[in-house]
């Protein structure tokens, strides 16, 4: 069993924010394999699906970004599953708007959701999904920035990323990780 973890906010206020890209790619994970209705357990939306004959088992944590390891602990703790059979899907400020970036382990790169799960999980070996959102333009502050709306500009590069970032999510259930990074970790070549 895989665990797809998509990190954001709840709630109308934060639908489709920069800081909910992870709630996205999950989305759209559950409406390509005509998930049933999202069940709710440990502070989190949950929906089974199954990806090239795996069981896996889509999370939205309802806890908030800053408070994302609440919830994954809780569902580390019921499934056990190896840390390389979860992945994490967060936005990063550090990437330009649409690039993907796949990495086994590692720091939370000042991503606070991430940094909440490596701290209750007492490690960061598992795997990472990172769709970029961009810097903020000016002195614009970063929480204005990661809580607002996609610009209209950026509309179509975000659409993009979404079904990038669940291709690839299909692609490591498949494939793994070092399969998934080759692919997916380069940028989209301008037809």
């Amino acid at each position: 069993m895989k665990l797809v973890i998509g990190l954001g906010n709840p709630g109308l206020k934060y639908d489709r924010t920069r800081h909910n890209v992870g709630f996205d790619v999950v989305r759209e994970l559950s409406r390509r394999f005509q998930a049933e209705k999202p069940q709710t357990k440990y502070q989190a939306d949950y929906q089974n699906i199954i990806v090239h004959n795996e069981k896996v088992l889509l999370i939205t944590p309802l806890t908030y970004m800053n408070r994302s390891g609440e919830s994954v602990w809780q569902f580390v703790k019921f499934y056990q599953p190896e840390p390389s059979d979860i992945v994490v899907i967060c936005d990063d400020m550090n990437l330009p708007t649409g690039r993907l970036r796949w990495r086994p382990s590692g720091s939370s790169g000042g991503q606070n959701g991430l940094n909440d799960i490596i701290q209750r999980l007492g490690h960061s070996d598992f795997p990472r999904l990172r769709v970029g959102i961009g810097r903020p333009p000016g002195k614009m502050e970063t929480t204005s920035w990661v809580l607002g709306k996609f610009r209209p500009e950026e509309a179509d590069d975000i659409e993009l990323a979404v079904q990038r970032a669940a291709d690839s999510v299909e692609h490591w259930v498949s494939a793994g990780m070092e399969l998934t990074m080759t692919e997916y970790n380069r940028p989209v070549k301008d037809n």
